[in-house]
């Protein structure tokens, strides 16, 4: 119960309050007007769209999507160093599955082969940076495994033949620039651990492998299919293979690594390429 009086006392002191903020507002509108810097990065056609850290917008998916929406500004003060040196010899550009590779096996990213995978990525954004990351670096083989942020309608809803065109555009990017080509199939899901609502992804994900398989084919490049050794036999991940039926664990990674070595040497063992056959795939 409020004791008597209560609300008068209370009302007393909001006209108090009222009276403080009164007698602040000049002070603070002066300050107002002093020029502030902005928290906002610059924008625009810049000298170096890539001077301001995009990790500082990692923890606003919504900035870093429209102030960088294909990430190319994630590996482009590295990607410099490298096209002056001239030392790549093998790229591997993915999502979380390939960023995540490069922690579980370190040792499978060095003399030249490179880690470009980024958490988080579909095809389309791929695609955006595949120039920056992959071709400006010369490389003689990059390693392209894409498509599970796809299934997981990460940058909004898609098909399997803008997905299959993204495939494409990069194989045919990478071709025309005598850059020998790993083509990776989607790894194996039961279930998208944030997208519950998406059923049986796991079809979805033996569709385009059989796809990815063909045009690989049809193209005359290399076709890895690490679900022959992560997979269950059942469309998802083999158990202590994965963190989140999707993810590999070291353990996964460790039956991976030999599988992909072994691509990237037949890759490495084919004459340069002259140019892709543009019909395949359709």
């Amino acid at each position: 119960m409020r004791p008597p009086g209560g609300r008068q006392r209370l009302g007393a002191a909001a006209c108090a309050l009222q009276l403080s903020l009164a007698a602040l507002l000049p002070a603070a509108q002066a300050q107002e007007k002093v020029p502030q810097p902005s928290a906002q990065p610059r924008v625009g056609v810049l000298a170096d769209p890539c001077l301001e850290d995009p990790d500082t917008w990692r923890g606003n998916p919504d900035a870093w999507r429209e102030l960088d929406w294909g990430q190319r500004c994630r590996y482009w003060r590295e990607n410099t160093r490298l096209v002056a040196a001239g030392t790549a010899r093998v790229v591997f550009i993915g999502d979380s599955i390939t960023e995540a590779w490069g922690q579980a096996d370190p040792q499978l990213f060095t003399h030249g082969i490179l880690n470009r995978g980024i958490g988080g990525q579909t095809s389309d954004q791929m695609r955006v940076r595949f120039r920056s990351d992959v071709i400006d670096l010369e490389p003689r083989v990059v390693h392209i495994m894409a498509g599970t942020n796809d299934v997981a309608g990460n940058t909004g809803p898609t098909s399997l033949a803008f997905v299959q065109g993204n495939i494409r555009s990069m194989v045919e990017e990478a071709l025309l620039h005598h850059i020998r080509v790993v083509i990776a199939a989607i790894p194996p899901a039961a279930h998208i651990p944030w997208r519950g609502e998406i059923e049986r992804p796991d079809l979805t994900i033996a569709a385009m492998g059989e796809w990815l398989r063909a045009y690989a084919r049809c193209q005359h490049v290399e076709f890895v299919d690490y679900g022959a050794v992560l997979g269950d036999g059942r469309g998802g991940i083999k158990p202590g293979l994965s963190f989140d039926g999707l993810h590999p664990t070291p353990a996964g990674y460790a039956l991976m690594t030999p599988v992909a070595r072994a691509a990237v040497a037949r890759a490495l063992s084919q004459p340069a390429p002259a140019k892709p056959r543009i019909g395949c795939g359709k």
